[in-house]
């Protein structure tokens, strides 16, 4: 959840929006949402891509649109106009349309170099002196 909100931030300030949007409804509210709650189609997305089944087969069973699935490239290609780096959105994008494994996503993200979450994005408040 917090890398996820990470990404969603840097993106978002990379493109003028208020910082503090990320930390109400919108942003902390939507990611808790979409992750926890079973009813969220996005999440039921998620569990049934790491049982292994393909996009296809889980389009045509969920009720109602799965939002990620079909702006996750929007997102990416946002990201790349901005020049905002997205682990997860690309591993969900190759978990979803290049057939790689859940598992294989989690160790590609899992096995990345630690760095700080909101590294590079603008300072949020200014000093004096």
């Amino acid at each position: 959840i917090t890398r996820g909100l990470a990404e969603m931030t840097r993106l978002g300030l990379a493109m003028g929006a208020n910082p503090l949007t990320f930390g109400g409804l919108a942003g902390v509210g939507d990611v808790v949402a979409t992750c926890g709650s079973r009813l969220s189609r996005n999440h039921r997305l998620g569990e049934e891509l790491a049982k292994g089944k393909a996009w296809a087969e889980i389009e045509a069973t969920l009720p109602g649109v799965a939002e990620g699935a079909y702006t996750v490239e929007a997102a990416l290609g946002l990201a790349a106009r901005h020049g905002v780096e997205l682990p997860i959105a690309r591993e969900v994008h190759a978990a979803l349309f290049a057939g790689k494994s859940v598992r294989r996503c989690l160790v590609d993200l899992l096995g990345r170099e630690s760095k700080e979450e909101l590294a590079g994005l603008p300072r949020l408040t200014a000093r004096d002196g």
